[in-house]
């Protein structure tokens, strides 16, 4: 097997292993998230401090439970975090997710929040952003998000993984938009198998890390300590 092949056949294991995790698991939360995940943060004692709420925003078909490694070391540093339960497995066109996420924002009444999204999440926070919601966030950390598209997504029977072709009407239109990309960073692997295309985003702060995949590296330290750095950084928090 070649060292790609590998690759992708280790991040399809991955994310397999998170999609049987949530099915086992349903309603039985880890310790260090709270129950009530989707209307109130992640950790009692990380709300006490002061502290950047957070806010995950998964991939396509993915639960929050993809982001899970990243939400513990967040709720270690103090972040009390969120997921919007009404997303589900995020199949929705991304305006519509993106309408789901802002209304959770003001039904919460979350302010100087930080989203940190994987994949098709980026472009959901991207639209918020974007968005009147757009006032109660401070900034974004994506990783691997297609921002400009995956050449790979024209060839699926899927409708949802098509929009992500480089062609699509929204994806055009959202890249087009430039004036929040100064708060957003895309974090993304050296190697992905889903966007050869790379989750680089024009304006942004762009950290490309020496992994390899598109849903295993969120499991990866290097990526887990790069994503709270930055979460920090946008918080305006260095410590």
């Amino acid at each position: 097997m070649t060292p790609r092949l590998l690759t992708r056949a280790l991040d399809y294991a991955w994310a397999a292993e998170r999609q049987v995790r949530h099915l086992l698991r349903r309603g039985a939360l880890p310790a260090v998230e709270s129950s009530t995940l989707g209307s109130s943060a992640v950790g009692s004692s990380a709300m006490d401090r002061a502290a950047a709420p957070v806010v995950l925003l998964p991939g396509i078909y993915e639960t929050w439970e993809f982001l899970a490694p990243v939400a513990r070391a967040l709720v270690r540093a103090g972040h009390p975090v969120h997921a919007v339960e009404a997303l589900g497995h995020n199949a929705r066109p991304v305006p519509e997710s993106a309408d789901v996420v802002a209304e959770h924002l003001a039904r919460t009444d979350l302010q100087e929040v930080v989203l940190v999204a994987h994949s098709k999440g980026g472009l959901i926070g991207k639209h918020v952003m974007l968005s009147p919601a757009g006032g109660r966030v401070r900034g974004m950390v994506a990783v691997a998000t297609p921002f400009t598209g995956s050449r790979w997504a024209r060839y699926m029977l899927s409708r949802a993984l098509r929009s992500f072709d480089p062609r699509d009407p929204v994806l055009l239109a959202l890249a087009g938009e430039l004036l929040v990309n100064d708060r957003i960073t895309a974090v993304y692997p050296a190697f992905d198998p889903h966007i050869p295309e790379t989750g680089h985003l024009v304006g942004a702060r762009n950290v490309e890390l020496p992994l390899a995949g598109h849903f295993r590296p969120l499991g990866h330290p290097l990526l887990v300590r790069t994503v709270v750095e930055e979460v920090a950084r946008l918080a305006g928090r260095s410590d």
